[in-house]
């Protein structure tokens, strides 16, 4: 079994593919990360979601990283991908182990690396960990890792604890609790009296927006531990979110949920409208500038939304344009002072906070906005629309093989359409994918899937008509 780790690190059906052998192949893998950086002292912090068997999985990685000398900061419950990272900036670990599948599938699970800088890794430290997975052996050896390879002569053996050395558990929730009120207007939010509605999906997000807004009038839906997520998916899409979407209609309140990790959101507003994360990013940009007074850039994958580039135009701010994947977000919010980093699949920070996207934050910002506006988001969306030009946008996926996927990436680099729909071709952009920058405010990316036999065709234009126009052209181009 090859094990291909990434950036969201290594993701697979359990029992297929994801098993205890592969789990303790790669902490190994990271223990040699971590040892060759001597990172043993400062610890690693290990986390893991609701999902079936992951405290288990935690077990095993824990036992691996105890057996090569690494202290571990265990956490005394499942918990959310951004709480983990916050706490490896607050307690000074070296990194982390988070066991997730995110917003995958209850068959799938997932072990992923964060850093000692609470965001994604890096390529470079994630093409090393991989690297280290070729010396490691598999579960059972004797392993030990010195920094520069898995030692199979070392006394100390994959799954069998250091003697020296024992867990120490602990509970992130209150310093991440703590650090989120000084992000969060909560008294506004009280104030505002609006009937908040919280979708925790049966998934690790469960307790944190609760008591965030224990003072403020909030129900909380599926907040039990559920390993099949009630038989759904843990993904905050409009077509998962149908019973909140029915409450805050019913209350005319506002809605809010978190994937299976919290890492990702949705929102429901007043009318039962879902916003969109390119609607959302939009609108925290305005409202962080326009009534708490941020300064910055604005940081976007090539995927997301232009219409954050109007507003910050209105501004007068520069716009960092990136790669899919947070890791490039979080980098820019590491390297420069930026606003709002955010991609179009559902992930967001903010200056102050972590290079790493945070479902529960996106929330708590977003209910702060409809309090201190006193305006439902679609409200301020048609205001921004009045001001700027309204926006519509789509994706859609192509399924393709890899030959002639890699065939129709080749063909629009090469050869893309002189004129689609009608439109003039005003730049090509390849940082990832093909983008073309068209004119009436249009553009068209192209991006091959790096997992699935997938082309994804990113779509937007000024108005419904020119959009459909759009696809259509583009659908047509990838038919010929």
């Amino acid at each position: 079994m090859v094990i291909k780790f990434g950036t969201d690190g290594w993701r697979a059906i359990m029992a297929d593919e994801f098993t205890f052998s592969g789990v303790r192949k790669v902490a190994a893998a990271i223990a040699c990360h971590v040892n060759a950086h001597g990172g043993a002292q400062r610890g690693i912090v290990v986390g893991y979601d609701t999902r079936f068997l992951s405290d288990r999985f935690a077990d095993a990685a824990t036992a691996v990283l105890l057996s090569n000398g690494i202290r571990v900061l265990r956490t005394v419950r499942d918990t959310p991908t951004p709480v983990v990272a916050h706490a490896v900036r607050d307690t000074g670990a070296f990194g982390a182990i988070m066991i997730t599948a995110s917003h995958n599938p209850p068959e799938y699970n997932g072990i992923k690396f964060i850093p000692e800088y609470a965001g994604p890794a890096s390529p470079e430290i994630t093409a090393e960990i991989e690297g280290f997975l070729s010396d490691v052996e598999d579960a059972g050896v004797d392993c030990a890792c010195d920094g520069t390879k898995a030692r199979k002569e070392a006394p100390a053996a994959i799954g069998t604890p250091n003697s020296d050395l024992q867990p120490e558990t602990f509970d992130p929730a209150s310093p991440y609790l703590k650090h989120m009120q000084t992000l969060i207007d909560i008294a506004a939010i009280v104030r505002a009296g609006i009937p908040l509605f919280y979708d925790a999906m049966y998934a690790t997000g469960r307790g944190y927006l609760e008591a965030l807004f224990s003072n403020a009038n909030l129900t909380a839906l599926h907040t039990s531990r559920d390993p099949l997520f009630g038989g759904g998916m843990p993904e905050p899409k409009e077509e998962f979110l149908s019973e909140l979407i029915a409450r805050v209609v019913e209350a005319k309140g506002f809605g809010m949920a978190t994937d299976g990790d919290a890492d990702r959101f949705g929102i429901i507003d007043t009318n039962g409208a879902y916003i969109t994360p390119n609607q959302l990013i939009t609108l925290l940009l305005y409202y962080l500038v326009e009534y708490r007074g941020f300064k910055g850039a604005a940081a976007r994958t090539v995927a997301t939304t232009h219409l954050i580039d109007r507003i910050a135009a209105l501004y007068d701010l520069p716009v960092r344009e990136t790669p899919v994947g947070f890791k490039y977000i979080g980098e820019c919010m590491r390297k420069e002072q930026v606003i709002i980093g955010g991609e179009e699949s559902g992930g967001l920070s903010i200056l102050g906070h972590l290079p790493e996207k945070d479902g529960i934050l996106a929330c708590a910002l977003a209910a702060e906005m409809r309090a201190v506006v006193g305006k439902p988001l679609t409200t301020i969306l048609e205001d921004l629309a009045q001001k700027v030009g309204p926006v519509y946008s789509r994706r859609i996926d192509l399924h393709l093989d890899n030959v002639r996927k890699n065939a129709l990436i080749e063909r629009i680099k090469t050869a893309p359409p002189a004129n689609p729909a009608g439109l003039t071709v005003l730049d090509v952009k390849t940082i990832d994918g093909v983008k073309l920058i068209l004119s009436r405010n249009s553009w068209v990316l192209m991006r091959p899937s790096g997992t699935e036999p997938l082309v994804r065709i990113y779509i937007e234009s000024e108005t419904p008509e020119l959009l459909e126009n759009l696809i259509q052209t583009m659908k047509d181009f990838a038919a010929k």
